[in-house]
């Protein structure tokens, strides 16, 4: 009896995983089709002033713009990361761990996206940003998903359980 209930809770719990993913993916797509359409003018949008903004921005590299002349490679190491956060969702015990997983993972295939179908082309395709944050950086949807996913992921591998016979 308990197997078949941690069986259950564990496909809620990958349910709830997969609709995050879902959610973060396509709130970052909807942002970004809305962004290229309403803000293509050029013009900057203030928010709050000159702390948040509204601007359009096609970024070739990551975060700061570091990686810009090598678009390719930030595509191949999105690839890795999604690959080895697949590999730990597999391996996870604790409900928050997955669900962190989730929305990291949803974010990274947000941007992952833009690189692959966006211009100049596969791979090496632009990702579309439009959220400034002052004079420091214009990010996304996808970005936010991405900081949150990943504090939430480092806090809840802090408690997640240590295998057995290690220290």
């Amino acid at each position: 009896m308990a197997d078949s209930t941690r069986s259950l809770i564990s496909r809620t719990t990958w349910i709830w995983a997969l609709v995050l993913l879902v959610v973060a993916i396509v709130s970052d797509q909807a942002s970004k089709a809305w962004a290229r359409v309403a803000l293509g003018d050029g013009s900057d949008r203030p928010i709050l002033g000159e702390l948040l903004s509204l601007r359009l921005v096609h970024n070739s590299g990551a975060a700061f713009s570091l990686g810009a002349n090598r678009t390719w490679l930030l595509t191949v190491f999105t690839l890795i990361i999604m690959g080895f956060l697949g590999a730990l969702a597999i391996r996870v015990r604790r409900s928050s761990t997955l669900l962190a997983i989730g929305l990291l993972m949803g974010g990274a295939v947000g941007n992952l996206i833009d690189r692959l179908t966006g211009k100049p082309g596969f791979g090496i395709g632009h990702v579309t940003d439009f959220i400034a944050y002052g004079t420091w950086f214009v990010g996304n949807v996808a970005d936010i998903w991405i900081v949150l996913g990943a504090a939430w992921l480092a806090l809840a591998l802090s408690r997640e359980p240590r295998e057995e016979g290690s220290k």
